[in-house]
């Protein structure tokens, strides 16, 4: 049984406005990042390989933007959810394929992070679902 102040928390809009603020802060704040340094941003997409890289720039941004707010107002959750999640997915595959590093010790870092993304999907498909169950 949660004890009655913890229990009162977990059910305060407001707790899950700030927990949704910090699941999504990776994005929004990669997106604020972006729009401030635009060329590093387009760079980055160019680097990476992804072309047009102006667009998946944009496109980035915009998913990053309207995938989090979606989250953290609670409406459209589910969607603003699997947008980021898909992002992240296509997003990691591409940026930390740790299984083609030699290194031992950098295919290490490679993996944590990759991992570490896999487990921000996670968050993203719990807070969907929490979403859903309070509508």
């Amino acid at each position: 049984m949660t004890p009655g102040p913890i229990a009162k928390l977990l059910v305060d809009r407001r707790f899950a406005a700030c927990a949704a603020t910090l699941l999504t802060l990776p994005y929004w704040t990669s997106a604020l990042a972006k729009i401030a340094n635009w060329n590093g941003a387009v760079g980055e997409a160019a680097h990476f390989g992804l072309q047009p890289a102006i667009l998946i720039a944009a496109l980035t941004i915009f998913v990053q933007l309207a995938g989090s707010l979606a989250i953290i107002v609670g409406r459209g959750a589910w969607l603003g959810a699997g947008a980021l999640g898909v992002f992240t997915a296509l997003a990691t595959l591409i940026a930390h394929p740790f299984w083609t590093i030699a290194d031992p010790i950098a295919r290490l870092h490679e993996r944590n992070t990759f991992l570490e993304h896999v487990g921000l999907i996670g968050g993203l498909m719990l807070s969907a679902i929490l979403q859903e169950r309070t509508q």
